[in-house]
Parts: C-alpha cells; sequence; structure tokens
C-alpha cells in the first residue's frame, strides 16, 4: 500500500507572449516581402516602359517634322483628339514656324496612381533656326503609350 509514487514533472508555464511575439513577427515580415514585391514590380514597370515611351515620342515628332498629320494623330491620346479634330490638329501643326527636327533630351517615367505616366523632354528645331525645349506628356492607353497633352 503506501506505494512510492512515481517522478513527475512539473507542469510547464504556458508563455502565450511568445507566442504572440512569434506571431507578429511572421504578420511583420510578411508584410514587409509584400511591399517589396511591389516595390520591385513597380521599379520594373517603370524601367522597362522607358524603351517605348522614347520611342512613341520620337515616332510622333517624326511624323510632324514629316508632314504626316494624319499619322502623328493617330498618336495621340483620346483626350487630345477629343480636343482636337483631325484637320484642326493638321493646321494646327503646319502653322509657321514649323517643326523640322527634334533630339530627345531626357525620358522620365513614373506611376501615379498605380498607372505608369512618361514625361519626355525634346528641343524642338524649328524653321528659321530656333529650337527650344518642350515637354511631351506620353500616358498608356489600352496598351499602347500615347503621346497626351499639348507639347508644342
Amino acid at each position: 500500500m503506501g506505494g512510492e509514487q512515481g517522478w513527475r514533472r512539473p507542469a510547464r508555464r504556458r508563455r502565450p507572449v511568445r507566442a504572440g511575439a512569434l506571431a507578429a513577427g511572421l504578420g511583420l515580415g510578411t508584410c514587409l516581402v509584400g511591399v517589396a514585391g511591389l516595390a520591385v514590380w513597380n521599379a520594373q514597370v517603370v524601367v522597362q516602359a522607358d524603351g517605348p515611351v522614347r520611342q512613341t515620342a520620337d515616332g510622333f515628332l517624326r511624323d510632324v517634322a514629316a508632314g504626316d498629320t494624319d499619322r502623328a494623330y493617330e498618336r495621340l491620346c483620346g483626350q487630345a483628339r477629343d480636343r482636337w479634330s483631325q484637320a484642326g490638329f493638321g493646321s494646327w501643326v503646319r502653322t509657321p514656324p514649323q517643326v523640322r527636327g527634334h533630339e530627345i533630351v531626357d525620358v522620365s517615367v513614373a506611376t501615379r496612381s498605380g498607372r505608369p505616366r512618361g514625361v519626355v523632354r525634346v528641343r524642338l528645331h524649328r524653321d528659321g533656326g530656333g529650337a527650344e525645349e518642350r515637354e511631351l506628356p506620353v500616358v498608356q492607353e489600352d496598351g499602347t503609350w500615347r503621346v497626351c497633352g499639348d507639347p508644342f
């Protein structure tokens, strides 16, 4: 009867603070990974857009300098086409001093409200030897880059 009781390990205290800290750390780590991924994606969109933005502005200005206003008009965004009729745009571009050449000075692309937008600084060479710098806004519309705004 009075048998000896076997050894029993004392009850371990629970550590809820450690478990909470671990869960908070995992949540914070997940958020940081998400933010880093979004930043990388945003940077990738901006870097990859530099070439197409430059090509869009260059093509538009080549068409303007060549006098091909119909083709230049097709490169305008919807907002600009709403402001200008095709005939009005053509007569506006042909108004002296006309653009005879251009030089792209700088291309910058940024995102605003999750949408990439570009600004191309160009030096326009006009009839009579005059030159001036302008900013040419370029936006993405239906997957295509288009000139938007008033570059002249």
